[in-house]
């Protein structure tokens, strides 16, 4: 029940501040089925009235008085296919910007399935059903009745050959439902996973090549795509069979009506206008079911889109906005941290304990898998600690949005990721109106400047996505330039050095001390101890715990110890040489 409510709070009350145009629709779509009968009585009065009487004057008055109502109708009908063009829009203009939150923030809380782009072809699907033409057909089906009210008034028993006519479409819309129900949930899986494997084919394609990979890859794309295409084939199916069985069934009963209206007029229990009325006025009162089955399949697609969707709104709800707090300038407290990844129950760091005090230099060193990147991941507040509490000067993380505390944080992940867009944007994080001179003393701090004035056009240099167009060492230094931008208190490093030639790591030795001597803190997750020469404090990791913590030389002294250099088959009985000290082999 709470996720009920909170999807009437997302989603309903998108479509609720509509209500006008709703009722708007309501109304032209009840005026707009009043002049559908204009056809019905317009030959009504033609065979029953203009034949007989010969009269030219009244065949003209007739024909002019139709022609002004279907003008009317086709106002009328352009004006709600119009409005609901616009509900739609302001569906996606009320919602975007909360599915664009839920696709970045679903992979941090393990919400992520297959796709991740879903949420937003999701709500293109209910944007696009209604603005479409099954919103309509919706609207006529109430209307239905008055036009079987009317042919029982034409002739009891037209009103009972319209009455069957609409229990056999009505068993027909629910034919297809059930019919395209499970294909559509199963297009969609398979979409998703179609999807998926098109884009790691489209990030990994140098991989691929180099090593033989594609036409394997490519095989399990053909895979997913052929189950894709069946499931979507019975979609398909399903909807064209049901469709066109009830388009040839109402041709068919509006021939059967036309035959009994000439059986009643043979019989003189009507009049020769009925038959071609109550013809017309069978056929208008079954449309709108026609039309609904005829749209079923837009219809199911936007039904599963919309649960989906309130499914993970409910799942990821949008966060109260917390009391602002000032700066954080002073401290970082770790109490007994336990993280675990996003949807996983398996913890990766275990009651880890530690603080820091503004100035202060933190390594955190440890074999592979040791914990160190999930740690720091749960610092810069991405993965919240299962158990424990990290305090920003004494608050804890919760207390702030991540928009509040991002621009007091600078984090340069393994992978360094940059965004189309010119280097300048990258480093200012996209921030509007971004002045130069801040964008400059980010560059300085992280020693790139003079790589930056090398590039074609400088700070305007444009670069693809991901940062293509750049080396990796370079995307790495304008990374480390975005993460010292303005000056975060907190900047954490994660193997800031892996992709640097000694001209980068002697530029990252000079940004760690400058992010020191102006009060901030730094933390660098480091495989080489070239990474931790401006560093004061080291914490060493293993299995998700801390070993150790305290200043840098008495814990390099306990874990360092040299690595032994492989001996050539040839030269077993030399004497072995020792090789430069590894953080990675001796922890």
């Amino acid at each position: 029940m709470v996720n009920d409510r909170r999807d009437k709070n997302e989603i309903a009350a998108a479509l609720a501040r509509c209500k006008t145009a709703f009722i708007g629709v309501a109304v032209m779509s009840g005026l707009v089925n009043i002049l559908y009968l204009t056809g019905s009585f317009f030959m009504l009065e033609v065979y029953d009235r203009v034949i007989p009487s010969r009269s030219v004057p009244t065949l003209i008055g007739l024909a002019a008085l139709a022609l002004v109502l279907y003008a009317f109708q086709g106002v009328l009908e352009a004006l709600r296919g119009r409005i609901l063009a616009r509900v739609g829009a302001a569906l996606d203009e009320a919602l975007s910007g909360r599915v664009f939150d839920l696709v970045v923030r679903a992979p941090l809380k393990g919400a992520n399935q297959g796709d991740g782009l879903l949420p937003l072809r999701d709500l293109d699907q209910i944007r696009a059903f209604l603005s479409g033409s099954g919103p309509s057909a919706f609207f006529d089906l109430p209307w239905m009745p008055v036009y079987l009210l009317i042919c029982f008034l034409f002739h009891p028993l037209i009103g009972v050959a319209a009455l069957v006519g609409m229990g056999i479409l009505a068993a027909l819309t629910f034919l297809t439902d059930r019919a395209s129900k499970g294909p559509t949930r199963a297009a969609t899986g398979h979409g998703m996973r179609r999807n998926a494997l098109a884009e790691a084919g489209r990030r990994n394609a140098e991989v691929l090549a180099a090593m033989g990979m594609q036409e394997r890859l490519a095989a399990r794309w053909a895979g997913a795509n052929r189950e894709y295409m069946e499931a979507h084939q019975a979609v398909s199916d399903a909807g064209s069979s049901f469709g066109a069985g009830s388009k040839v069934f109402r041709m068919a009963l509006q021939s059967g009506v036309l035959a009994l209206g000439a059986w009643l007029v043979i019989h003189n229990e009507a009049s020769a206008g009925i038959i071609i009325a109550s013809s017309i006025l069978v056929s208008r009162a079954l449309a709108p079911a026609e039309l609904t089955i005829a749209n079923w399949k837009g219809f199911v697609a936007a039904r599963q889109s919309w649960h989906r969707l309130s499914e993970l709104l409910a799942r990821l709800p949008q966060g109260e906005q917390p009391h602002a707090l000032p700066a954080p300038t002073e401290t970082i407290t770790v109490e007994a941290a336990s993280i675990a990844p996003p949807g996983t129950p398996r913890l990766v760091v275990q009651d880890v304990s530690f603080g820091l005090r503004a100035g202060q230099g933190l390594g955190i060193i440890g074999p592979s898998a040791s914990g160190k990147s999930s740690l720091v991941r749960a610092l810069v507040g991405v993965w919240p600690p299962i158990r424990g509490k990290i305090r920003f000067d004494g608050a804890a993380l919760d207390q702030w949005t991540s928009g509040d505390l991002g621009p007091h944080i600078g984090f340069l992940p393994q992978e360094v990721e940059l965004f189309a867009g010119t280097v300048a944007e990258n480093i200012a994080r996209f921030e509007p109106g971004a002045s130069a001179e801040a964008v400059i003393a980010a560059a300085k701090a992280a020693g790139v400047h003079e790589l930056i004035l090398r590039l074609p056009e400088g700070y305007d240099t444009r670069i693809g996505e991901g940062g293509s167009g750049l080396s990796a060492g370079q995307r790495q230094r304008v990374g480390l330039a975005r993460a010292l931008y303005r000056e975060p208190f907190l900047v954490v490093l994660d193997e800031p050095n892996a992709n640097l030639d000694s001209e980068g790591e002697n530029a990252l030795t000079q940004a760690i001390l400058g992010v020191r001597r102006r009060g901030g803190i730094c933390v660098v997750v480091a495989h080489r101890p070239s990474a931790l020469a401006a560093l004061d404090l080291i914490l060493m990791m293993a299995d998700g715990r801390a070993q150790a913590f305290g200043p840098k030389d008495e814990i390099l002294k306990r874990v360092l110890r040299p690595a032994p250099a492989p001996v050539p088959v040839a030269a077993e009985a030399a004497a072995p040489q020792v090789a430069a000290p590894s953080i990675r082999e001796s922890a």
